[in-house]
């Protein structure tokens, strides 16, 4: 059961990294056909904030009263960061690019969530522990394979004869701006998993707090969609897989998926969360061959090895700081140094 508990976050966000992947390779194909990212992530958002509804009212109804207004303010916050603006940017720059390179992009989340939440002090690193050095290794393998993936592209190892004329086309319409919006949803999100983090602490209740974020988030997506383009004839979905698009986005995407990181960040903290996002990319590259038959190219592979052992390091480090916190006698025997208990990240169970 022990081995259980320390393995169940771990398989819940690489199910939550394939979900993510699924979603973006669905809705590339509709983005393509000329569905507006705006209009997309208002109905995504909606959808999720009625499936989850009723999961928050039947688990969660005899916990209104936790629910203060603070809290409320903090929601609508997370719901502009999590939901309105990362999944704006994403999805503009996702139009602009391929679902590879949007994935690959989200490696970079893991390294700017790491960075501000050593700045705002809810993450330590202490070089002269081995777990706090394993931190910056994993850290920076990270972010050379963000690097080896973003600016190396290298052979084409799976479907070689594919036409030049996809890569003149993403060239004519301008991948550095797209490049621009993938950054800056990685920078919004990262500050989502950090403002969730603080969240967990007073109302760690995943299905209410996603649900109203969800809420939040589709008004503030249709609000900027009626103030960037007032064309009514966008709100129409044209066809089955549009309308198959926003749902499965929305009860997974956009549901699933958020109650599950708000979850693991409630129990391991928003670097450990975090850590995972490289994996999109690994799973999109599958589906970018499987349905959407792209190019796969050498830079693609030689980035995600990076990724994955930098992930495996990061992963490593953190369940020796919880070793260290919860044994720190005998971490000290073994010449480990111990964190100071006052520097402790806010999911650590008790923290007030």
């Amino acid at each position: 059961m022990s081995c259980l508990k320390k393995w169940k976050p771990i398989f819940a966000m690489i199910i939550v990294e394939f979900a993510f992947a699924a979603v973006n390779a669905l809705f590339k194909k509709v983005l393509n056909g000329g569905l507006d990212q705006l209009v997309a992530s208002t109905y995504r958002l909606a959808v999720s904030a009625i499936f989850l509804a009723p999961l928050a009212w039947y688990f969660e109804r005899n916990l209104a009263s936790k629910l203060t207004a603070r809290i409320i303010c903090s929601l609508f916050f997370s719901a502009l960061l999590g939901s309105t603006l990362t999944q704006y940017f994403f999805l503009v720059g996702l139009e602009y690019t391929s679902t590879t390179f949007s994935c690959a992009f989200l490696n970079m989340v893991p390294v700017i969530t790491f960075v501000m939440a050593v700045l705002i002090r809810q993450e330590t690193v202490n070089i002269k522990c081995k777990s706090g050095r394993a931190k910056l290794l994993g850290t920076l393998f990270c972010l050379g394979g963000a690097l080896t993936l973003t600016l190396y592209k290298g052979i084409t190892l799976i479907n070689p004869s594919a036409s030049s004329t996809i890569e003149t086309d993403h060239n004519k319409r301008s991948w550095l701006l797209g490049s621009i919006f993938l950054f800056a949803g990685c920078f919004v999100w990262s500050a989502w998993f950090l403002l969730q983090a603080r969240i967990s602490k007073d109302y760690p209740y995943q299905y209410s707090s996603t649900a109203i974020m969800s809420f939040f988030g589709s008004i503030q997506s249709a609000i900027l969609s009626f103030i960037i383009n007032r064309d009514l004839s966008k709100w129409i979905l044209k066809g089955g897989l549009e309308i198959l698009s926003v749902i499965f986005g929305g009860m997974v995407g956009s549901g699933f998926c958020y109650v599950v990181m708000s979850w693991c960040v409630n129990q391991k903290g928003a670097v450990f969360t975090s850590a995972f996002s490289p994996l999109i990319q690994i799973f999109a590259a599958v589906f970018d061959v499987t349905i959407l038959h792209a190019q796969i190219h050498l830079g693609s592979i030689l980035g995600s090895i990076f990724v994955v052992i930098g992930l495996y390091i990061l992963l490593w480090a953190k369940s020796k700081e919880a070793e260290i916190r919860k044994n720190p006698e005998t971490a000290e025997q073994n010449g480990q140094i111990v964190l100071p208990i006052t520097a402790s990240p806010p999911h650590i169970e008790g923290h007030k």
